[in-house]
């Protein structure tokens, strides 16, 4: 079975609660995210995996309002909450996303899962090398595979993020798919202020469910000024500083 796990906690330490910050009348980050995924052709089993933190019943809550089964484990292994997650509900591939990404393109999805599932790799994702723009990323892996990295992997930044062990390690007959054009210098994940106003800006500019990248793409050629918002951000803090704490425990 293919099931989609999708990573959420109120404790972001750049926008704290963001996962539950409301992007229209309606619908907060979180639910963005599960609604795009909904679309996906490929998907079985939609999960949230949040933490076991009293903080995150709100979540919990809101996959209940969704229907969405909830598994809450490790708050900073999540690694093994994720292992924990697919082992109890017996997903055998895995497509990861996280709840920072409100406009992640349910076509991406499926064409990394079809990829997948046709050349028998046992990992694929869209960002290695990155051609996508930030927001847009998706990875699917095999339980199989899962096991062996939450066996093995040992450092911080692969604990906390999950697939470097698999994407850093020969072992692994992995792949990636990439966009005929380089738009890795569009971000719309949410990670500051600035990015979820980016956000909000461009769902208040279209009524299209599920919104597409394509679409996305028309809005900031009609309105190029959109990517200034939040330009001056810096990509993937957040593994950046697992890096820095695997180099400290190195010492």
């Amino acid at each position: 079975m293919i099931g989609c796990i999708i990573q959420a906690r109120m404790g972001s330490t750049r926008l704290p609660g963001k996962v539950l910050m409301e992007l229209d009348l309606q619908n907060t980050v979180l639910d963005f995210v599960i609604s795009q995924i909904k679309h996906c052709k490929n998907c079985n089993k939609i999960i949230i995996a949040t933490t076991n933190l009293s903080e995150d019943d709100e979540i919990e809550s809101l996959a209940l309002k969704n229907q969405i089964q909830c598994f809450r484990g490790n708050s900073t292994d999540v690694l093994d909450r994720f292992y924990q997650c697919a082992k109890k509900f017996q997903i055998t591939d895995i497509i990861r996303v996280t709840a920072d990404n409100p406009l992640i393109d349910p076509t991406l999805v499926d064409q990394v899962i079809e990829k997948f599932e046709k050349e028998k790799y046992d990992y694929v994702n869209n960002f290695i090398p990155r051609t996508f723009p930030y927001g847009t990323e998706v990875e699917i892996f095999s339980f199989k595979t899962l096991e062996v990295a939450w066996i093995n992997a040992e450092k911080p930044s692969e604990r906390e993020h999950v697939t470097p062990y698999i994407y850093n390690n020969t072992r692994f007959n992995i792949a990636s798919i990439k966009n005929s054009k380089d738009l890795s210098n569009l971000r719309w994940t949410v990670d500051h202020k600035n990015d979820f106003e980016l956000v909000k800006k461009i769902i208040s500019k279209t009524n299209d469910r599920p919104i597409l990248l394509d679409k996305i793409l028309k809005i900031i050629e009609t309105e190029p000024s959109i990517i200034q918002i939040n330009k001056d951000n810096i990509p993937n803090e957040g593994y950046i500083k697992s890096l820095k704490e695997d180099n400290f425990i190195k010492k």
